[in-house]
């Protein structure tokens, strides 16, 4: 069973030193960063240890330096935006042997942990170079749960193992929607194509009441029902692969649901003609760009009846007007149910871009700043540094 480090005391944290994984993993522009949603959601965790009298050594990596030290991926923009945003002093460390216990209620910052090859190669002797400074290791970083890396796996074989706050509310959410769901349960899955999200669909299926589909990989179940799809987005190759799905579904009683419209043109880009049409007008030299209202229309009917919604992935190309409005009009009626007691639980790839484009990120009942972990998660596979938690005496 995981232990969260915040069921410790003060009694016990008092001039303890944690190793924390962390995930500042954020977007750096002109050597400042440019979005720190990351690093504000796990803030406050962190300030609660830190006045529960810990110690704190944050761990985290940066970009892909793949073990080499790369000064453009330096996480002193992060010390730099907590010292300022937060007022607490975070001393950056360079290197390993630098590292000391800090004292009761103050921490640091190890250099991006991708700078050491040993860490991304699972090393057990980096872990230990590491745990001789610590009493806990603490893991709130779920968005890098799915990788064995020394800081995520091997470092949590050398001390006493928690979960951060953080982490805790991830995987909280995330069995709400699959493991203990409030039932009739949706999942809404979009993005370009079924390829990627082939062991998504095929889990969901035999989890999930309703399967509601949107964006490229749409066009491919549609294809699998018979119509043209013309120029759209499609993976030809696998139109067979849908039909099994939906043959699956069928048998698992899943009724899987997909667009009668769309909008539709012969360019991607702002300010082309659009046609509102229905699937089986699409012109030849045309492509589905987006779900149409009466989808719209239709899936919100659908998450009426819910009492659980899973969100994974676009409805359509939101990025360019009109190519939003599937998306947005879909993401608001969530909210708004949400509002009501909908359970609403979202995450992985472009969703939270999408969500924060409609504007009601921040309405859904849980939304996951995590990519491949995520989807690692709703793929029903077994997360490393999850299970290392579990496994912990």
């Amino acid at each position: 069973m995981i232990k969260a480090i915040d069921t410790l005391g003060a009694d016990t944290l008092t001039g303890k030193t944690l190793l924390m994984r962390v995930d500042f993993n954020c977007p750096l522009q002109d050597g400042k960063v440019a979005d720190a949603t990351r690093i504000d959601r796990i803030m406050p965790g962190i300030t609660a240890l830190l006045e529960k009298g810990a110690g704190i050594i944050l761990l985290s990596h940066l970009g892909r330096p793949k073990g080499r030290i790369v000064p453009e991926m330096s996480l002193a923009p992060i010390a730099a935006y907590i010292e300022a945003h937060y007022g607490l002093f975070l001393p950056l460390i360079a290197d390993v042997d630098g590292l000391s216990q800090p004292g009761a209620g103050q921490m640091v910052l190890l250099e991006n942990l991708r700078f050491w090859p040993e860490e991304e190669a699972n090393d057990s002797g980096f872990a230990e170079k590491l745990a001789k400074y610590g009493a806990f290791y603490v893991n709130d970083a779920f968005s890098c749960a799915h990788r064995a890396h020394a800081s995520t796996h091997a470092l949590a074989q050398q001390l006493p193992a928690y979960a951060g706050p953080a982490l805790i509310r991830e995987v909280n959410a995330l069995k709400t929607a699959l493991e203990v769901p409030k039932r009739p349960v949706v999942a809404v899955v979009g993005g370009a194509k079924i390829s990627t999200k082939l062991e998504v669909l095929t889990h969901l299926i035999s989890r999930v009441d309703h399967l509601i589909l949107g964006g490229g990989m749409a066009n491919t179940f549609l294809a699998a029902q018979g119509y043209d799809m013309a120029g759209s987005l499609m993976e030809v190759e696998l139109v067979d692969t849908a039909k099994n799905i939906l043959k699956s579904a069928r048998e698992k009683g899943c009724a899987i649901h997909l667009p009668k419209d769309g909008q539709a043109a012969t360019e991607f880009k702002k300010g082309a003609d659009v046609r509102i049409i229905a699937n089986e007008e699409l012109a030849k030299e045309e492509m589905m760009l987006d779900i149409g209202p009466e989808a719209v229309a239709n899936y919100s009917a659908v998450i009426r009846e819910a009492k659980t919604v899973l969100w994974n992935g676009p409805m359509g190309a939101f990025e360019i007007p009109p190519f939003d409005a599937g998306t947005n009009g879909l993401a608001r009626y969530v909210a708004d149910a949400t509002a009501d007691g909908l359970v609403s639980i979202a995450g992985g790839g472009d969703t939270v871009a999408a969500l924060n484009h409609a504007g009601c990120a921040d309405k859904f009942s849980y939304v996951s700043l995590a990519g491949g972990a995520f989807l690692e998660w709703i793929e029903g596979r077994e997360l490393p540094g999850i299970a290392i938690l579990d496994s912990a005496p």
